[in-house]
C-alpha cells in the first residue's frame, strides 16, 4: 500500500502542482469588513513536514496541537514545522530539523520523496515550503512541551472524504470574524494554513484513490 503510495508520490509530485487553486478552496474569508495584512519586512521562510507512514494496514502522517499563546497560531493544529535557521542549508533540512525538535521523529534525507506548492502565509507574513516523507514504519513520538500540547495521527484516506470537510464562523485577534473552512480530523478543527496546504495534497491524493 505504502510502497505504491510511495511511487504514485515521487512522481506525481515532479509534475504540476494543484497550488493556489487548491489553495483557495480552503481559505478562511472575512465576515463584513475586510483588512489587509501590512508589513514592512519582506516574508520568512519555513517549512513544514508531512511525514507518511504504514500502520494497520492504513496511511497516516502526524498533526499536533500548538499550546494557547499570543502569536497567531497560539492553540491551532499544525504540521511539525517552523522558520529557516541560519544553519539550515535548505527548506528541506528545516522541514527535517523543526520534525525532530517539535514531535521528536527523525527523517532522513533519502526519506524525503518532495515537496507541494510553497504557501505564502499572510497571517504570520511567511512562505512556507511543504515537504513530504515516507517512513518504513509508526514512528516513536516525543513532543516538545514548549511547542507542542497534544501529538495526533491523521488517517490519509480520511482526508478525501466529503464530510471530512466542514465550515464554521471563527473569531481571531479578539475582533476579526472569519467564515473558516476546516478539516475535521480527529474532532479537530484543522483550519487556516494547515488546511490549505492539506487542501492542495488532497486533489493529488483524489488522482491515485480514485
Amino acid at each position: 500500500m505504502i510502497t505504491d503510495l510511495k511511487d504514485f508520490l515521487t512522481e506525481r509530485l515532479l509534475k504540476a502542482l494543484p497550488g493556489d487553486n487548491a489553495h483557495q478552496q480552503m481559505m478562511a474569508k472575512p465576515i463584513g469588513q475586510r483588512f489587509k495584512m501590512k508589513y514592512s519586512e519582506p516574508p520568512k521562510k519555513g517549512a513544514v513536514m508531512i511525514a507518511l507512514y504504514p500502520f494497520d494496514n492504513k496511511v497516516y502522517f502526524p498533526l499536533m496541537k500548538r499550546p494557547p499563546y499570543q502569536g497567531v497560531h497560539g492553540g491551532q493544529v499544525s504540521l511539525p514545522g517552523g522558520k529557516k535557521e541560519d544553519s539550515d542549508q535548505t527548506l528541506i533540512e528545516t522541514a527535517i530539523r523543526e520534525t525532530y525538535e517539535e514531535i521528536g521523529v527523525k527523517i532522513s534525507d533519502q526519506q524525503v520523496i518532495g515537496s507541494l506548492s510553497d504557501l505564502n502565509v499572510t497571517a504570520s507574513n511567511f512562505i512556507v515550503k511543504p515537504v513530504i516523507s515516507i517512513l518504513n514504519e509508526k514512528p516513536e513520538f516525543s513532543r516538545d512541551p514548549r511547542e507542542v500540547e497534544h501529538i495526533f495521527q491523521a488517517e490519509l484516506e480520511h482526508l478525501i472524504h466529503p464530510q471530512t470537510i466542514q465550515e464554521k464562523e471563527l473569531t481571531v485577534a479578539k475582533e476579526v470574524r472569519l467564515k473558516a473552512p476546516f478539516f475535521d480530523i480527529d474532532e479537530k478543527v484543522v483550519w487556516g494554513a494547515t488546511a490549505m496546504i492539506l487542501s492542495e495534497f488532497v486533489e493529488i491524493l483524489k488522482e491515485h484513490y480514485k
